[in-house]
């Protein structure tokens, strides 16, 4: 999929929920968790398909914001959208971790 370990301060999972929302990265994750099944990822996945029209306008506005792309950024939408999955777990993980340490 052409991503990498190594990812710029503007991919960290602070910067993302910064520009989101933890609570609508949360609800995005728990409307992705509910709906999708990762073994369909593979084939390509129709996400307005798959999720229900009240909850499709969050999730579409994460998604679409955690998959925007970069000057330069040569990767098809399928890819930006399945890295936009992984960036929106690292967000929600990272919110649990610091919701437990506080």
């Amino acid at each position: 999929m052409g991503s990498s370990n190594v990812r710029s301060l503007d991919r960290e999972p602070a910067a993302l929920a910064m520009r989101i929302g933890v609570v609508a990265a949360e609800a995005a994750l728990a409307t992705f968790a509910r709906n999708l099944d990762l073994d369909d990822l593979a084939a390509g996945v129709d996400f307005q398909g798959a999720i229900g029209p009240a909850e499709w306008p969050v999730f579409s506005l994460v998604i679409d914001t955690l998959a925007e792309a970069a000057p330069g950024d040569g990767r098809s939408v399928d890819e930006r959208r399945a890295d936009a999955l992984n960036d929106l777990a690292r967000i929600c993980m990272a919110a649990k971790r610091r919701a437990g340490a506080a």
